[in-house]
């Protein structure tokens, strides 16, 4: 994804104003933040250099000059580690390498897991397996295999918004998660595809993935407001498939005993029933 790396420097230094680095503000600027002229000289490198690393015509950047920047710019660790990425993306014969099919072994690990909604994404978002709890839940089966992805679903089905009621902040953390995953992967094929089409379909999408923000959403929890459940409050914790790293397994975790928990069980009920 061309380009991500000066709009990603370009997006940091406009948020950093020039009292919070010790450089004096007074004078007029025409764009926010820091000056790629200020950028260099607090990291300690030439100005024609930043400008071309920022323009994406520079050498090959070095650990100690990434570092430097990200220090200036105040990134924080997930940042740090996505400068270092789309600053020195891997080798395209490396980068275009699709995910793999999810092992059975794992399909067993989600179907024993009767509980708790259950399911494995691929980096781009994609639905690749599911427990029985996580297809009533999200209803992935009755989804296009094309579209049987999170992030398309969030952003471009009419239910999204009733079925969401933060979708505000899942959208943003939604966006957030991709720029990551782009940012390590930048040639995955079905990632560009997504991305392409929803910068084409949603505005919103748009808007977000020009913020440039990062996030590794492996915790936290979210609020589903389910046709049938009811409203549900689902911590979640997600895990990255060791053996295969670019698929992340993400389990629904109510505490048991809780209102959430008793609602996902009816839910289970009534979906083993066909209903």
């Amino acid at each position: 994804m061309d380009g991500d790396l000066g709009d990603f420097l370009r997006s940091r230094r406009a948020r950093i104003q020039p009292a919070e680095v010790g450089l004096p503000s007074h004078g007029r600027r025409r764009v926010p933040g820091l000056r790629r002229e200020e950028v260099a000289q607090l990291a300690g490198v030439s100005v024609d250099y930043y400008i071309r690393l920022e323009q994406g015509r520079g050498p090959s950047v070095s650990d100690s000059v990434l570092d430097a920047i990200a220090r200036v710019l105040r990134l924080d660790e997930t940042e740090h580690t996505y400068l270092h990425a789309v600053a020195r993306p891997p080798k395209k014969a490396e980068r275009r390498r699709t995910a793999p099919r999810v092992r059975p072994g794992i399909q067993l690990l989600l179907d024993g897991m009767e509980r708790v909604p259950a399911f494995v994404l691929g980096p781009a978002m994609d639905a690749l397996a599911w427990n029985p709890l996580a297809d009533a839940l999200l209803g992935f089966s009755r989804m296009a295999p094309a579209h049987r992805n999170t992030a398309l679903q969030l952003f471009l089905s009419p239910e999204a918004h009733d079925l969401y009621p933060d979708w505000a902040a899942v959208a943003a953390q939604t966006v957030a998660h991709l720029r990551l995953s782009a940012g390590s992967q930048p040639e995955d094929r079905r990632l560009c595809e997504v991305v392409g089409e929803l910068s084409l379909k949603s505005e919103d999408f748009r808007r977000l993935w020009a913020d440039h923000q990062v996030r590794a959403c492996m915790y936290g929890t979210k609020r589903l407001l389910h046709p049938v459940a009811g409203l549900l409050t689902l911590p979640y914790e997600s895990l990255t498939l060791p053996e295969t790293p670019e698929q992340t397994l993400v389990a629904y975790t109510p505490e048991q005993g809780s209102e959430t928990a008793e609602r996902l069980a009816l839910l289970g009920s009534w979906a083993s029933t066909g209903a």
